[in-house]
């Protein structure tokens, strides 16, 4: 079952990620979305739970209670939900942009005199700098997004503080070609860990949002995330292969 409920006190994406983090934590939910325009968040749960268990798990600053819909609220919901099913490429076209023009960049960087390993290690570097820039947009937002699916950032939250500088120093050694071997054992430690917590984010079916582009962009967390990373990673192995 899944139903709607009004949420005050949030007032940035952190709210929302803490919100959603503890609500998420209850026995017998499946699957929390917080909309902080609206402030209202749509909980899917296994078994009916009394609204006094949902205010007992979040902070006094937040209240929840039920929201009252009518009928043709109802069948709104419904048709807004397949809607965005529906919609999920289109969400997603701000990371396939991306990764377009990146790709397109370090083809241009090396067409005159190609070199496959000189091209993967701009498309590695550029992939670093442009992610860290949009995670620095919100600084503030953003550890409590990563940490929502990365396990090293639940269990070390200063990680997730760094991940963006971590990220885009990674990106200046590969555009450097300096200590490239350390920036390839990196990538691999660090999107390893991160693929690891999207797969099972994937295979627990919960529905939660990506923070690869920081919370500056709403992304939804599926397939193509396991996909960008298991790129990187492939890129990363093959590089290393060459280096030793």
């Amino acid at each position: 079952m899944r139903n709607s409920f009004k949420v005050e006190g949030m007032t940035c994406q952190g709210c929302v990620a803490s919100v959603k983090e503890r609500l998420s934590s209850i026995n017998g939910v499946e699957a929390v979305e917080v909309d902080l325009q609206k402030g209202e968040a749509e909980i899917e749960m296994d078994v009916p739970i009394s609204i006094s268990v949902f205010k007992s798990a979040l902070p006094e600053k937040y209240s929840i209670q039920e929201k009252q819909e009518s009928f043709a609220d109802s069948h709104a919901s419904l048709n807004e939900e397949v809607s965005e099913k529906k919609t999920k490429l289109r969400q997603l076209r701000p990371l396939i942009l991306i990764f377009a023009y990146l790709f397109a960049a370090s083809f241009l960087l090396n067409y005159k005199d190609w070199d496959t390993n000189e091209a993967m290690l701009d498309f590695m570097g550029l992939f670093y700098i442009v992610f860290s820039f949009f995670k620095l947009l919100d600084l503030k937002g953003f550890p409590e997004s990563f940490r929502m699916y990365d396990p090293l950032a639940k269990a070390v939250p200063f990680y997730g503080w760094i991940y963006p500088f971590l990220e885009l120093v990674l990106g200046l050694l590969f555009l450097l070609r300096f200590q490239i071997a350390f920036a390839l054992i990196t990538t691999i430690v660090i999107l390893g860990i991160t693929t690891y917590g999207v797969v099972k984010t994937l295979l627990d079916k919960k529905s939660i949002r990506c923070a690869c582009l920081g919370t500056a962009l709403q992304l939804p967390m599926t397939e193509a995330t396991f996909i960008e990373n298991s790129i990187m990673l492939v890129m990363a192995f093959s590089m290393l292969a060459e280096v030793f």
